[in-house]
């Protein structure tokens, strides 16, 4: 697999406060990577700095290997980087296909000449797309939002990245407060979009979730990258030593 993603050296101070320091890795295409630390590690800053909400004190950004500076999420996501948020940002009270093309409506000519029109039917037939693309279980795309489970807006929102045609997805606790069920629904959509070549970075604090669908784990603590380490054979408990004593349980030794 090929690099997508390098954050080299990022560092992000407010005042006295050193949110950030020095972090650096790399992420390859259709890769998932779990970005793990107890609260006040330095997660939340550094997605905000990868989604274009914030831009970091010193360090670089490469997106398939070219530097990039974003001002916005709205310039992260037209390069190709999508965030979905715990909330998700999506509209309750309008319909699926209107969420999922939000900003980015398609329009038809009207019988009208010079008049353009909301083109509901094409929207509709590709937001269903989208959806079956996930295996998702919203069928409907004429459904309210507010009508949906937990799981099923994931999917609507995760569509609405596929939709910007996202390289990199960010999932920013996408199973906090789901059911057992809901859960493993979510975790099939990850898994969907690894074997779409699509790269997610993950964010949670249940080490069972990271464990079941991320290939690698980077783990902050105080700002700094403490380490990294493959998943395949690591445990939830594992996971876990690693993050609070900053050590490999089997060896006992930093990583």
């Amino acid at each position: 697999m090929s690099e997508i993603l390098k954050i080299q050296s990022i560092s992000r101070h407010f005042g006295a406060v050193k949110a950030l320091q020095n972090v650096r890795f790399t992420v390859k295409k259709g890769e998932v990577v779990a970005l793990c630390g107890d609260n006040g590690a330095g997660k939340s800053t550094l997605i905000k700095i990868i989604s274009g909400a914030d831009t970091p004190t010193k360090g670089e950004i490469y997106l398939d290997q070219k530097k990039v500076d974003f001002s916005s999420p709205a310039d992260a996501l037209e390069k190709g980087i999508a965030t979905t948020y715990q909330d998700l940002a999506l509209a309750p009270d309008m319909k699926v296909y209107e969420n999922i093309f939000m900003g980015a409506e398609l329009m038809s000519k009207s019988l009208i000449p010079g008049i353009r029109v909301l083109d509901k039917k094409q929207m509709k037939k590709q937001a269903v797309a989208y959806l079956e693309k996930l295996n998702a279980s919203v069928k409907d795309a004429d459904a309210l939002v507010n009508t949906l489970s937990g799981g099923q807006r994931q999917a609507v929102a995760i569509s609405r990245a596929l939709r910007w045609n996202a390289q990199i997805v960010i999932m920013d606790e996408p199973t906090a407060a789901l059911g057992v069920k809901e859960t493993q629904g979510v975790l099939e959509l990850i898994r969907q979009l690894k074997a779409q070549g699509v790269t997610v970075l993950l964010i949670s604090h249940n080490m069972e979730d990271i464990t079941m669908v991320a290939d690698r784990a980077i783990i902050l603590k105080g700002g700094m990258k403490l380490g990294e380490c493959d998943l395949k054979n690591t445990s939830p408990r594992d996971l876990g030593k690693m993050i609070i004593n900053g050590e490999r349980p089997e060896d006992g030794k930093m990583f």
